[in-house]
């Protein structure tokens, strides 16, 4: 999910959910708890009259986002894989 904020400014609710191919209860749960760790942004509100919901990385969620592919950059040349491009 993180790597998917991580690409974009935001992304609508449902965007993500079709992305990751999970309910909405199973979403919603995980952004709560990415919201509360400060690593997300929910912003709610209304494209005509439907609500919507929008998520985003904060500024702390894309550093602890950068600091995780770094890790796993290291690991993966330990092991002698390259990953260039993740």
């Amino acid at each position: 999910m993180v790597a998917l904020l991580a690409a974009a400014d935001r992304v609508e609710f449902s965007f993500a959910r079709d992305h990751v191919e999970v309910s909405d209860s199973v979403l919603s749960k995980q952004m709560s708890a990415l919201e509360q760790a400060g690593y997300i942004k929910v912003r709610k509100g209304f494209v005509g009259k439907r609500p919507r919901t929008w998520l985003s990385l904060t500024g702390e969620g894309r550093r602890v986002f950068a600091r995780h592919l770094a890790a796993l950059r290291e690991i993966a040349a330990a092991n002698g894989v390259g990953l260039e491009h993740a």
